[in-house]
């Protein structure tokens, strides 16, 4: 018969403390720094054509922050920062619901990352997006498609935090070999490792993994062959390690 050992339990003696922690968890606290309200409406002329740009991208992304936080629609964004600009006291203009529509189409936005002491081990991989949205009257009018529109998202990851290190989304032909090297160069952080599944088993591939002086981790496909030109070296480094 199996013992089973009595769970460790631990008195609370702090709780004051515990308990102000769990009120503190539903405290809103939201401020706006001075540099973003320095720059809340765009001064730089571009010189095109067409009206300036009222306000500036930073305005853009700081409602768009909002709104994915508290998951909102555009227009209670709107609603949102115009009750925050009024509580905090500060006298700016609010963007329009249309206008942070049409702008967040055309906003980049580079999430920052943290920094890595020692080498990184990048994971690569790619998988499929289908496509929505034909259209009512499209269906009703000719019916579905019989061939679905699709993409390719192809990512990058730290394998040891599962933070996603390069992004690219290309065409449904996009295949993976031609995609490493583009993966590679969003990668700022020293590459000790790079690994993948066999469509990334192609010259191309390890002659890009050699030059950012990284190894590669990839299993031959099924139908690998060496060659005799520096192919043969990459994968004969990296069979006797592996239990594919």
């Amino acid at each position: 018969m199996k013992k089973y050992t009595s769970k460790v339990r631990y008195s609370i003696t702090n709780w004051t403390d515990y308990n102000q922690a769990l009120i503190n968890r539903g405290s809103l606290t939201i401020w706006f720094s001075e540099e973003v309200i320095k720059v809340w409406l765009e001064a730089e002329q571009t010189g095109r054509r067409a009206h300036p740009l009222k306000y500036a991208d930073t305005a853009i992304e700081c409602m768009l922050i909002l709104k994915g936080i508290f998951r909102l629609p555009l227009r209670q964004t709107q609603g949102i920062i115009d009750s925050l600009m009024s509580l905090i006291g500060i006298k700016l203009p609010v963007p329009h619901y249309t206008t942070m529509c049409r702008r967040m189409a055309s906003i980049t936005v580079t999430l920052p990352h943290n920094c890595k002491k020692k080498g990184l081990h990048l994971v690569v991989d790619a998988t499929g997006l289908k496509v929505y949205g034909e259209g009512e009257w499209k269906v009703r009018k000719h019916g579905k498609s019989k061939r679905r529109t699709w993409r390719k998202v192809h990512l990058g990851f730290d394998e040891e935090t599962g933070e996603v290190m390069a992004c690219v989304l290309t065409e449904k032909e996009g295949h993976e070999k031609n995609m490493l090297p583009t993966l590679l160069d969003e990668v700022s952080e020293t590459i000790d490792h790079v690994s993948g599944d066999g469509g990334y088993d192609f010259k191309t591939c390890y002659d890009a993994i050699a030059d950012r002086e990284a190894r590669a981790v990839i299993p031959p496909r099924k139908s690998a062959i060496f060659h005799n030109n520096g192919f043969m070296d990459a994968r004969a480094e990296i069979i006797p390690h592996c239990s594919w």
